[in-house]
């Protein structure tokens, strides 16, 4: 595994709240300090059509991240063929995945968000953990 897609930061809001609202959030949440991006070694951030805004560009420009967003009303194999770009939304839906594994944060059971957030960090240090290989 390549360590693409591994959950390090953390936002969480109602359900009716418009998750690119929650972008300078959950990068400020990132407990990790990041290498400084370069031009020889870029740090890219892989998100979803939802976040397909030119306010969460800017964001993610500002933290020093090269987006990676599909574009809403486009096709991944159009833009591969046309733009010859590789198609990187598998990431965020391999991790979406990884995370309805775990019962307890698919449907959301606990009324208090500290639970939740518990929850979330215990999910994410399991998917951390899997991919550092020392399962097997």
């Amino acid at each position: 595994m390549d360590g693409e897609g591994i959950p390090v930061g953390l936002a969480v809001d109602g359900a009716n709240r418009n998750d690119m609202k929650l972008v300078r959030e959950t990068i400020e949440s990132m407990p990790i300090k990041r290498p400084t991006p370069t031009e020889d070694e870029p740090q890219g951030m892989c998100m979803d059509k939802g976040y397909d805004f030119d306010e969460v560009r800017q964001i993610v420009e500002e933290f020093g991240f090269t987006a990676h967003i599909c574009k809403r009303g486009v096709d991944a194999k159009l833009i591969k063929k046309t733009a010859r770009q590789k198609a990187r939304r598998w990431v965020v839906e391999r991790t979406h995945s990884w995370m309805n594994r775990f019962r307890g944060i698919l449907i959301r059971w606990n009324k208090k968000p500290e639970n939740y957030v518990a929850m979330l960090h215990l999910a994410f240090a399991f998917i951390t953990y899997r991919a550092t290989g020392l399962f097997g």
